[in-house]
């Protein structure tokens, strides 16, 4: 008999981790799925709005429905206008009994719909003067990286913060979700936390990886926003995002956490990082906003306002504001010396911050977006159009250059 020996310096192979597994559709979502016996008009306007990569599709009885491209409403292809009897079929298809029930008593509804394989829709259903209505926000199931994005660096950094509140800011549609999911899976697949989201719906769905990640859905898995809020607190959690800074007592259980060893995301509609404070300060009464201020400002970790530009390729680039709250910067805001904290913003990149101005001239030099484009979004068009004409001094005092920077892609 042959005898088989096996060199004592072979080593063992180490089986390859599995992939994550895909994300699952919400209990409300698995019910429509079921129900749908194949695809319905609803689907295949999805699926002709996600082929010309639009973001949303609004659809409104006596009107023609309309997609949302590149930030721009464009009147959909080959629809007809909507009736009255067409939006009655659009509901059977992506309602159930109980959420038809709460549509025809409220007036109005938020839910999901998910497309197994494909992607998963934020629905919106309301009434207006026409008859109903419905907004559908397209989002992919597939959770783009920081560095797909092409997002600053410093936003690893920044997620990577033990405790603290961390706001991303910007208007409707600038894609502050999807910075926000790109951050988490960052975190997912670097770190061992446990991550609670409260969403008011869900978008993007994170299955757990290295971290253990708990999602609830306002509606779905709890009936009250603040109560589900309060709950994380007590739920070991190390990370919290929170969606929308709504109220008051969103703010101040946010900064109860924040101030307790916890990491809170949130989200606001400002277009500028400083004014994100202001906008925190003017929820509460002037005699309450002097003790409010200290808290805010001892709890910040950083703000990301964030605006999309329409791009010269088709696509669309984000730019941003970064501020991050450094001892000289948190000295600056308890003083609400906001004119010496804008200046720390542009100087001290270091620390990855940035003003918009400057990002936005950037991507221009870059060729990314164009001098009309860059001037109908920047916040200051005339300081924009002095970096034109100084050839960017303003942006070339610190030791940044334009060679190789990012260009975020949405």
């Amino acid at each position: 008999m042959t005898k088989i020996t096996v060199p004592t310096n072979s080593k063992p192979r180490v089986p390859m981790p599995p992939p994550p597994p895909p994300p699952l559709p919400l209990k409300s979502e698995m019910m429509i799925a079921k129900n749908r016996t194949g695809p319905g008009p609803i689907e295949q306007m999805v699926k002709n709005a996600s082929r010309q990569k639009a973001s949303d599709i609004h659809i409104r009885v006596g009107e023609v429905p309309r997609f949302r491209i590149r930030g721009e409403m464009v009147t959909a292809e080959d629809q007809p206008q909507v009736t009255p009897e067409m939006f009655e079929e659009y509901l059977s298809e992506i309602l159930n009994t109980t959420q038809r029930h709460e549509f025809a008593k409220t007036k109005e509804l938020d839910t999901a719909i998910f497309y197994p394989g494909f992607l998963r829709c934020r629905v919106n259903c309301f009434e207006t003067i026409t008859g109903g209505a419905m907004v559908l926000r397209l989002i992919s199931l597939r959770i783009p990286s920081i560095d797909e994005l092409r997002l600053p660096p410093v936003f690893k950094k920044i997620i990577g913060i033990k405790q603290g509140l961390i706001l991303v800011t910007g208007p409707t549609g600038s894609g502050k979700s999807t910075t926000m999911a790109a951050m988490i899976r960052h975190l997912n697949e670097t770190e061992n936390k446990h991550i609670i989201t409260i969403e008011d719906p869900i978008e993007f769905v994170h299955p757990s990886q290295k971290c253990l990640i708990s999602q609830r859905e306002v509606g779905l898995h709890t009936q009250d926003f603040h109560a589900s809020l309060r709950s994380a607190l007590r739920e070991d959690p190390d990370v919290i995002l929170i969606g929308e800074m709504r109220d008051r007592v969103t703010i101040n259980i946010a900064l109860q956490a924040a101030q307790t060893g916890h990491l809170v995301l949130g989200t606001l509609h400002t277009r500028s990082a400083i004014n994100a404070i202001n906008r925190l300060l003017n929820i509460f009464t002037p005699e309450e906003q002097v003790a409010m201020r200290i808290q805010i400002v001892e709890s910040l970790a950083a703000v990301i306002a964030q605006l999309l530009v329409p791009a010269t390729d088709g696509g669309r680039v984000a730019v941003h504001d970064i501020l991050v709250n450094t001892p000289s910067m948190q000295d600056y805001l308890l003083k609400g010396d906001e004119d010496s904290a804008f200046q720390l913003m542009q100087m001290d990149t270091h620390e990855g911050m940035q003003v918009m101005n400057n990002a936005i001239y950037e991507q221009w030099q870059l060729g990314t977006i164009t001098e009309e484009a860059a001037t109908k979004v920047s916040p200051d068009p005339s300081g924009f159009d002095r970096l034109v004409r100084t050839g960017g001094y303003e942006a070339h005092r610190s030791p940044r250059n334009f060679e190789g920077k990012y260009q975020a892609k949405y």
